[in-house]
């Protein structure tokens, strides 16, 4: 063996006592240690495997509980809750609204009647007028127009009543004639006896229309109040109007201040070009009903154009039933022929309306969908009767608006701590 050879046995031998050292002071050490004297020594085991991933929940969902719950269940659910509650809301306002209708429906007219005034408070104004002076100006001419046209109507219909009656009298007369000579063939007896049962029914139900006189004395009252708090309301918001949306845009966080103002002038604007875009609608169905009433010498022309002029601020449906009274009238008071001659001026003024009028004055910022006009419209005669009605549709165009201006715009980055505030008119 050579001597490489020899260092080589050497350097192994000296590994394998030291590996038995080692192993042996192991042995010693868990034998001696007390709690694994009596347990054997086994040899090292490998780590244990990791445990499982859990599984996989979906994108939607909080926990692996709600993973288990179908997709769909967990929409339908989630759509249910939040509409539960926005009808909640709807109806908690709604209530409110019922409650405080006194207040709250002439604090709406007046507003339409602002968006139709102050474009005439701006004129005066750049004329150098006071704000105050201007206002004063506006709600004068206002406030004579009405009285005035409302004297004009009362003292046609005192004039024509007369009238009127006779020709009503005429005509309860002719369908009496019509009634015996008629397929019907009724005699003398049976509608004597038809009058007196109707008169008994009016004799018994006395009661109840003195009641309703009384109702109407008490509706007077409350529309003289409603009618000054109109006008105190609307001469507040021509003056005012800036300062008070000044206000109440500073009810908002800093940070929602430029959308709220970007929206409410947006829906000041729409409603401005809704209420003066009626108006001249309005104007121009009266005026065209007014001169075929007068051409076929119906009358009450001029009160008829007056409600023809009311009734188109109710869209759809008040152009309607103001063009049936027309009718009804002129069938009374000059038969059935001029009755059809009224109703085919009528019909075209409305279609002249619905067709050229709207489209062309009112534009696509103040466009409704007729399923909306007519679902507004029935809410609001529930809600609030025919002043219901009138202020439907312009809340819905608001809305509308507003709604449409604050998903689509986008306000610029402002500095923390600045605040925003409208200073347009």
């Amino acid at each position: 063996m050579g001597r490489f050879q020899k260092v080589q046995a050497s350097l192994r031998r000296a590994y394998r006592a030291g590996r038995d050292s080692v192993r042996a002071a192991r042995v010693a050490r868990e034998v001696s240690s007390p709690g694994d004297r009596f347990q054997p020594v086994l040899p090292e085991a490998e780590p244990p495997p990791p445990p499982p991933p859990p599984p996989p929940t979906h994108p939607s969902t909080a926990s692996r509980d709600d993973a288990d719950v179908p997709y769909s269940l967990r929409i339908s659910a989630a759509w249910s809750w939040r509409l539960l509650v926005l009808a909640i809301a709807i109806y908690g306002v709604v209530r409110v609204i019922g409650i405080l209708r006194f207040v709250v429906i002439p604090l709406a007219i007046a507003l339409l009647l602002t968006a139709f005034l102050s474009p005439a408070v701006g004129w005066l104004l750049r004329a150098r007028l006071h704000r105050t002076l201007a206002t004063v100006v506006v709600m004068i001419c206002g406030v004579a127009a009405v009285a005035g046209t409302l004297t004009l109507v009362v003292n046609e219909f005192v004039a024509g009543a007369p009238q009127l009656g006779a020709d009503a009298a005429k005509g309860i007369k002719q369908i009496q004639n019509w009634l015996q000579t008629g397929p019907l063939h009724m005699s003398d007896a049976q509608i004597n006896r038809y009058v007196d049962e109707a008169q008994s029914w009016i004799t018994d139900n006395s009661s109840r229309v003195t009641s309703g006189a009384l109702a109407t004395a008490a509706t007077v009252a409350e529309v003289l109040t409603a009618a000054l708090l109109v006008m105190f309301s609307t001469f507040f918001f021509l003056r005012d109007g800036r300062k008070i949306w000044r206000f109440i845009v500073r009810l908002f966080p800093v940070g929602a201040r430029w959308r709220i103002d970007d929206a409410g002038q947006a829906s000041w604007s729409a409603l401005g070009s809704y209420v003066r875009a009626t108006v001249l609608v309005a104007f121009i169905d009266a005026l065209g009903i007014g001169i075929a009433l007068m051409i076929c010498r119906i009358p009450f022309a001029f009160a008829l154009a007056a409600l023809v002029f009311l009734g188109a601020f109710i869209p759809i449906v008040g152009a309607t039933l103001s063009g049936a009274v027309a009718v009804l009238v002129a069938l009374v008071a000059q038969g059935p022929i001029v009755a059809l001659i009224v109703l085919g001026a009528v019909i075209g003024v409305q279609q002249l309306e619905g067709h050229v009028l709207q489209p062309l004055i009112m534009g696509r910022a103040v466009a409704i969908h007729p399923l909306a006009v007519i679902v507004g419209i029935a809410s609001g005669v529930v809600i609030a009767g025919i002043v219901g009605a009138l202020i439907a549709v312009p809340l819905i165009a608001v809305l509308n608006t507003a709604i449409r201006r604050l998903n689509k715009r986008r306000p610029p980055s402002i500095p923390p701590g600045v605040e925003v505030v409208s200073t347009r008119e």
